[in-house]
């Protein structure tokens, strides 16, 4: 599996896998523990947390987690029933380790879970500086040394040293500017809806969702081509559907920020319908409002335990700039975009 999925369609060379990932969260877990002085059987079974924390990901990652989510209830990272569907708890228990405590770890659940899933886990360290080389995008550039380095435990609580703060903003500035450079790009956005509509067709078509879930990048390529081929043959040639509509939040009544799923897909095909298109030519796709979870992050200043967000006046600033590149996107054929983008600022309501 390709750690980028249709990121891909935009930097070729975006080639790196999720298992290349884990072994660089393998590896900055082992560097933070030693940093934390946690050593033994404690140790252990967070390095098997942090090599194990992407295995419940299903083909293309992100882009098909709303989907498993939907089907099953289950996110990537509840994965203490999927350690034990395969090899991997006996795996584990043959080296004496408990599958239910990494499954927890995983999770981001107690003390030492939050170095492999929280505001300051080895995941985004790796990620962040891994993404940015492979993409070529220089945006990335965090010092993972300094950030291990800078680790520590206030009452049960992973934070960062005194001191520190400009260490907190550089991780908090990288995510930013990846996020609207790399993982949220317009074409990586389109490509990423279409897929998860043919996901959609494709389990509804019959595919059980545990083979679904199960399936690596290419075989869901294989299944998309021969059961779902108008969108699937598309995904494939990058012959993607183009935006007709594209609004910023300022735009959009928040009763449409706010739809979920199924309001998504009846406003689809309302706006094919006013169109005159079949309702699978439209897609609408409304993101979550804009969220900077690393402002959550703790650093000590003062000697008193702050939230980034409570120290850094560059927050604010961050928090603006996600607003403004926020977008609505309602996509179609090349050949339809007029008609669909009148369709679609009456059925949405946009000026």
């Amino acid at each position: 599996m390709k750690q980028l999925s249709t990121v891909r369609l935009v930097y070729p060379s975006a080639s790196h896998t999720r298992f290349e990932h884990s072994l660089g969260v393998y590896h900055l877990a082992r560097e933070a523990l030693r940093f934390l002085d946690v050593d033994g059987d404690r140790a252990a079974h967070v390095r098997a947390a942090a090599l194990l924390h992407d295995v419940g990901h299903g083909p293309y990652g992100h882009q098909t987690e709303d989907v498993i989510r939907r089907r099953t209830g289950r996110d990537h990272d509840d994965i203490g029933e999927l350690l034990y569907e395969t090899e991997l708890a006996g795996v584990l228990e043959s080296h004496d380790l408990d599958p239910d405590r990494v499954a927890a770890l995983v999770a981001g659940e107690g003390e030492l879970g939050q170095l492999v899933s929280g505001e300051l886990d080895v995941d985004r360290m790796d990620y962040l500086v891994r993404d940015a080389h492979h993409t070529g995008v220089p945006y990335g550039t965090i010092d993972p040394g300094r950030l291990l380095r800078a680790l520590r435990y206030r009452d049960g609580r992973l934070v960062l040293a005194a001191g520190n703060v400009p260490t907190a903003e550089s991780l908090l500035l990288a995510r930013a500017l990846m996020d609207g450079t790399v993982y949220r790009h317009h074409v990586s956005r389109v490509a990423g809806t279409m897929l998860e509509r043919a996901c959609e067709r494709l389990l509804d078509g019959g595919v059980a969702v545990e083979r679904f879930r199960r399936m690596a990048d290419h075989d869901l390529l294989v299944a998309l081509r021969a059961e779902v081929p108008d969108l699937g043959g598309r995904i494939e040639r990058r012959d993607l559907y183009k935006r007709a509509v594209w609004a910023g939040l300022g735009d959009v009544p928040e009763g449409v920020t706010r739809m979920d799923h199924a309001d998504e897909r009846a406003a689809a095909r309302e706006i094919a319908a006013a169109a005159g298109l079949d309702r699978e030519s439209v897609l609408v796709d409304i993101p979550r409002r804009p969220t900077l979870k690393e402002s959550r992050t703790r650093v000590v200043v003062d000697g008193v335990v702050q939230r980034l967000e409570e120290a850094s006046a560059m927050v604010g600033a961050f928090r603006r700039a996600r607003r403004a590149r926020w977008r609505l996107g309602v996509y179609c054929p090349a050949s339809d975009v007029e008609p669909v983008a009148a369709a679609a600022e009456d059925v949405l309501g946009l000026p």
